[in-house]
């Protein structure tokens, strides 16, 4: 392909951008149409903010590497417009400069503008202050919405609505006809698309997500039949086993979808990155979005699912002309066995032989010629006789992933690690933000500047309230999560975590005045679902029983809120000096404290792999390296109840539960940190906020080395 080559199609789910504006971009029924030529399309998806500009070019090369023809990408609203009119296109969101290295590789690219993205991303890429702009409700007929979302810009999407449209009755009917005249009125000359959209217009192509597509027919027969979003993996929860998705089945769905007419196939992701800071949704999204992708969070392939893959696309490519221009003539080649033939006008020949029998291998007869074909495959034959591959035949090698762990090292001349510490005070730190007679939403509050909202009342308790047998008082508290810690005169009591928190544990009170503390803390905002941004989360009761006159309820009390944490509001995590009056240093720093801010000044980690941090010794809590946000840790365990599988059976439909690893294990123990963050000389600043408490004289760097050719 030329290097200026590009194709976009500016869409309701995709705009494939144009980097050559003079390039012709229509469709047909059979695909897109590009200068008078039919196209069949692998696309990549690779989101620029989960990766960081040193590692943009590699990880292009290596999607090209491995058969695609295409970049895809949504556009993050949220971090593009961080507050109204303000706009940042800086660092990972440089947006253009990820294009140019796209268009650079010779390749296309698919920009998907949202402007709701879902994506496993906070608030679903829709910026949180939008919520607070009178009138406003999300994906409807809200005018407050529709203007801001045209004046972020110009070409106007929607995403995955056709699922939700119907729950805002005839709002979201209207909101998606507008979303649709909009993006045609600009009449920009390329196709749009809507994805999920049953019942898109006939000027714009309707698109499936799933795991398989082949059975998906588009809303006209004048229209192509297009993947957007093929899941190779899954995303993974806090507190949940890792879910893997088997190369054998990847390889079998995509080829049953150009077996059956497909002409464009999107994989979500190819390379899945991180959720840096807080950008993970959720909630309990992970900060790891490794999502088991053909290229892994660290930019290296995964083996043998990246190999297997680009063998899968190389010979589907070599039946490109006839697939597009031939016709297609159905096969029984038994009960569970088929085959799709296309021919062309100049006698070349194409044929899928599949057996979507999910247990047995079958052998077939076709055109007179035997064939065996695994259980759940699909054999791929260019000429119609010579099979060049089979989808459950993975010939590629494997490989071995090991974290190679490396003590932190002091930076040049400063001998023993020279941490320091910040210890939070447990409840209002200066004075309140404000003062009410009620319980508040934690969301509505911190509008989502901060994850921490504190909670904190009084109450007087007279002596001879305690119970005669010596047992403890009870505080029970009720949450509509993510997390919380409760503390007692400055004491933590108990923590607890869920979608919704029942919290009931034995507290120590004295005689006379008792200060509650309760800090609510948010782990990503909801990303998906009707009505989504009205999700609320935060305290709703506190009560506390166990005592000789009943029960106190605290819920109507007078509540001293307090948006953030101390450090937070210091910028203690920034590496520029102006904050050091905030830290302490300490040769011993404490251990399994809560609320516990620490700094080290290190060394970068020796050679040039990719690097993470080993965070299995730490409670819960954020990190930073130079100021930039690694993202949320929670060494949080697995149930060993999740269904986890020792041998991963390809055969047969897969969905996410069908192949977790890790049960009993820590949810996300290593965190990426990118080389480019670390300053090849001089200090490099290290800072840990622990919420719970941990050890960081434990926590060391790991180099991600992998070793191929080992077996399967």
């Amino acid at each position: 392909m030329a290097k200026n080559a590009g194709l976009l199609i500016l869409s309701l789910s995709f705009l494939f951008v144009s980097v050559a504006v003079s390039r012709n971009v229509t469709f047909d029924h059979r695909s897109l149409i590009i200068d008078g030529q039919r196209k069949l399309l692998i696309s990549a998806s690779i989101h620029y903010p989960r990766s960081v500009p040193a590692m943009w070019p590699d990880l292009v090369a290596t999607a090209k590497r491995g058969g695609a023809d295409v970049i895809e990408t949504y556009v993050f609203w949220n971090g593009h417009e961080p507050s109204p009119g303000q706009f940042y296109f800086e660092d990972r969101f440089d947006l253009v400069k990820f294009a140019k290295i796209v268009r650079d590789a010779g390749m296309y690219m698919i920009l998907r503008i949202g402007p709701f993205v879902a994506a496993e991303w906070n608030y679903g890429g829709v910026p949180v202050w939008l919520h607070y702009v009178p009138g406003t409700v999300f994906r409807t007929d809200s005018e407050p919405f529709k203007s801001h979302m045209a004046s972020f810009t110009t070409f106007i999407i929607e995403n995955e609505y056709g699922d939700t449209e119907a729950v805002y009755g005839a709002g979201g009917k209207s909101y998606s006809r507008w979303a649709a005249n909009m993006a045609l009125s600009q009449n920009i000359g390329v196709p749009w698309i809507m994805c999920q959209q049953y019942d898109a217009p006939d000027n714009v192509i309707n698109t499936c997500n799933s795991f398989y597509c082949d059975k998906f027919t588009p809303s006209s027969a004048n229209k192509p039949k297009f993947w957007t979003e093929n899941w190779p993996g899954w995303f993974q929860n806090f507190g949940t086993a890792k879910p893997h998705r088997p190369p054998e089945d990847i390889a079998f769905a995509v080829a049953r979808f150009f077996q059956k007419g497909g002409s464009l196939q999107n994989y979500y992701m190819y390379h899945g990155g991180t959720n840096f800071g807080r950008t993970s949704g959720g909630p309990f999204i992970t900060t790891s979005y490794d999502y088991d992708a053909p290229i892994d969070e660290y930019g290296l392939v995964r083996l043998p699912k990246w190999s297997h893959l680009k063998e899968l696309h190389e010979a589907i490519k070599l039946c490109e002309q006839t697939l597009l221009y031939g016709t297609s003539k159905f096969q029984s080649l038994g009960p569970h066995q088929e085959a799709d033939i296309f021919e062309d006008s100049s006698g070349k020949c194409v044929a899928f032989l599949a057996n979507v029998d999910e247990q047995n291998d079958k052998s077939v007869i076709f055109r007179n010629v035997p064939y065996d074909i695994p259980a759940w495959s699909v054999s791929i034959l260019p000429d119609c006789k010579n099979v060049v591959f089979n989808t459950a035949k993975v010939r590629s090698q494997n490989y071995r992933v090991e974290m190679v762990p490396e003590n932190l090292k002091a930076s040049a001349g400063l001998g023993k690690l020279p941490w320091q510490v910040h210890t939070e005070k447990a409840g209002v730190w200066g004075a309140p933000d404000f003062v009410k007679n009620e319980l508040v939403d934690h969301i509505n509050t911190t509008k989502d500047a901060t994850d921490y909202l504190w909670y904190t009342t009084s109450f007087y308790i007279d002596g001879s309230e305690f119970l005669s047998n010596g047992s403890s008082p009870i505080l029970k508290v009720e949450s509509k999560g993510h997390a919380l810690q409760a503390f007692i005169n400055g004491q933590l009591q108990a923590s607890s975590s869920g979608y919704t928190i029942k919290l009931e544990t034995p507290i120590t009170l004295t005689a006379g005045i008792n200060e509650i503390a309760l800090l609510s803390m948010t782990v990503g905002l909801q990303n998906a679902g009707p009505f989504y941004e009205w999700v609320g989360a935060g305290i709703t009761s506190v009560k506390i029983s166990g005592l000789r006159n009943g029960s106190l309820d605290l819920s109507k009390a007078s509540w001293a809120y307090k948006v953030g944490l101390e450090g937070e509001h210091q910028n203690i995590f920034k590496a520029d000096g102006s904050h050091d009056v905030w830290w302490t240093p300490s040769s011993d720093p404490p251990k399994n404290q809560p609320l516990t801010w620490y700094k080290v000044e290190i060394a970068p980690p020796q050679g040039n792999e990719p690097v993470a941090l080993d965070m299995q010794s730490m409670g819960k809590g954020q990190a930073w390296l130079n100021g930039k946000g690694i993202g949320r840790y929670w060494s949080v365990t697995n149930s060993v109840y999740d269904k986890c599988a020792k041998n991963c059976d390809y055969r047969g439909p897969f969905s996410p539960d069908k192949c977790r690893t890790g049960c009993g294990e820590i949810s996300q123990r290593w965190y990426h940190v990118p080389r480019s963050w670390f300053l090849p000389s001089g200090r490099n600043t290290l800072v840990f906020l622990e919420e719970k408490g941990g050890d960081p004289t434990k926590i060391t760097f790991a180099r991600r080395r992998v070793t191929t050719g080992v077996p399967a």
